[in-house]
C-alpha cells in the first residue's frame, strides 16, 4: 500500500511541474511541428527514448535531424525496479515522438505519458510493432528481424513529422538495416558450429537468440520467466537449474547481469566452482557502444565460451 502511494504522490508532482512550466497538453509541441533547427537550418525533431538501445537506433535512423534523450540507460538498474523522475517527465512532455518497449516491462512510461496528453505526439510500442514475439518474452529488441521492423516503424513517423528529410531517412534506414547483417552472419556461423549444444539461462531474454542459432536451453521455462518479472522461481525448478550446473549437463551459462538474485547469484556461484563459463548479457546498451556493437560483443563473448 505504502509503495503505491508514494507512485501516486510521484506522477502527482510530475503534473504539478508539468501545469507549472506550461507543458502540458495544451503546451505541448504538436506532432507536425518542429522543435528546434539545427546548425544546418534543417529541422530536429525532439524524442524520448524509454531505454537506451532504442535511443541509439533511433539515432541512427535520424540522419542528424533527431535530438534524442533516452531515459533508462544504466546497465547496473534493474529496469523491472525503474523509478522515474520528475525530468523524465517533463522531457516526455517536449517529445515528438516517444518510443518505448511495452508489453508490461516499462510501465512507468505509461504514467509520463499520461501526465503530459498530446494527441499529436507519436508513441511506438516496440512489442507491438515486432512480428516475431516469443510467448511471456516482452525482450523483443534482442530479435534482430524485430529490430528491422521496428527500425521501419521509427522511420516512417519520422517522414511523417519531417517529410520534408524523407529522402535522407530512406538512406538512413537501408544504411542501419545493412548495419545489421553481420550479427545476422555471427548467428548463423554459431548456428553452423554449435547447434544442438546444451547451455543454462538465468532468464528469458537471450532465448531471442538461443533459438536462431539452436542452442539447446535445458532451463526450465517456469525459472527463467520468474526471473525475468522478479519472482522466486518454483523449487523444484531451482533444483533442476542447479543439478544441471553441478553435473555438468549444460556447456554454458548466459546470465543476464541486470536481474541478479540471490538465486542467481548462487546460480553463478556454482557455475564458478564447476569451471562452466560464464557469457554476461545486459538488458540496457552499456555505455559507448552501439546496439550493433554490443549485440557483436555479447555474440563473441558466446561464442569464446562455447569454444571458438
Amino acid at each position: 500500500m505504502f509503495g503505491n502511494w508514494k507512485h501516486s504522490l510521484r506522477y502527482m508532482l510530475v503534473n504539478i511541474i508539468l501545469m507549472a512550466l506550461g507543458l502540458s497538453a495544451c503546451g505541448g509541441v504538436g506532432g507536425s511541428a518542429i522543435a528546434t533547427a539545427g546548425s544546418s537550418g534543417s529541422p530536429t525533431i525532439a524524442v524520448v527514448a524509454a531505454e537506451n538501445f532504442y535511443g541509439n537506433i533511433v539515432q541512427q535512423l535520424g540522419a542528424g535531424h533527431v535530438s534524442v534523450v533516452s531515459i533508462l540507460s544504466d546497465p547496473n538498474v534493474d529496469p523491472h525496479e525503474y523509478e522515474s523522475s520528475v525530468q523524465n517527465g517533463i522531457s516526455v512532455s517536449k517529445a515528438q515522438l516517444v518510443i518505448q518497449n511495452g508489453d508490461d516491462y516499462d510501465t512507468w512510461m505509461d504514467k509520463l505519458l499520461a501526465a503530459s496528453p498530446n494527441p499529436s505526439r507519436i508513441v511506438l510500442v516496440g512489442a507491438d510493432i515486432a512480428n516475431h514475439k516469443l510467448t511471456d518474452n516482452p525482450h523483443v529488441w534482442y530479435g534482430i528481424d524485430n529490430i528491422q521492423d521496428i527500425a521501419g516503424a521509427i522511420t516512417a513517423a519520422l517522414v511523417k513529422i519531417d517529410p520534408a528529410d524523407k529522402a535522407e531517412f530512406g538512406t538512413a534506414l537501408t544504411t542501419f538495416n545493412q548495419s545489421l547483417v553481420p550479427i545476422q552472419q555471427k548467428m548463423s556461423e554459431l548456428k553452423s558450429k554449435y547447434a544442438g549444444t546444451p547451455v543454462g539461462l538465468t532468464e528469458t531474454i537471450f532465448l531471442y537468440q538461443t533459438g536462431p542459432i539452436g542452442l539447446n536451453v535445458l532451463t526450465p521455462f517456469d525459472y527463467e520467466k520468474a526471473i525475468a518479472e522478479g519472482n522466486d522461481p518454483p523449487a523444484d525448478t531451482v533444483v533442476t537449474t542447479t543439478n544441471q550446473i553441478n553435473q555438468h549437463l549444460v556447456k554454458v551459462l548466459i546470465y543476464n547481469v541486470q536481474t541478479v538474485t540471490p538465486v542467481t547469484t548462487n546460480l553463478q556461484g556454482a557455475a564458478k566452482k564447476n569451471n562452466i563459463p560464464i557469457v554476461p548479457v545486459s538488458e540496457t546498451m552499456p555505455q559507448g557502444k552501439t546496439y550493433q556493437g554490443w549485440m557483436l560483443d555479447q555474440l563473441n563473448a558466446l561464442q569464446k565460451a562455447l569454444g571458438g
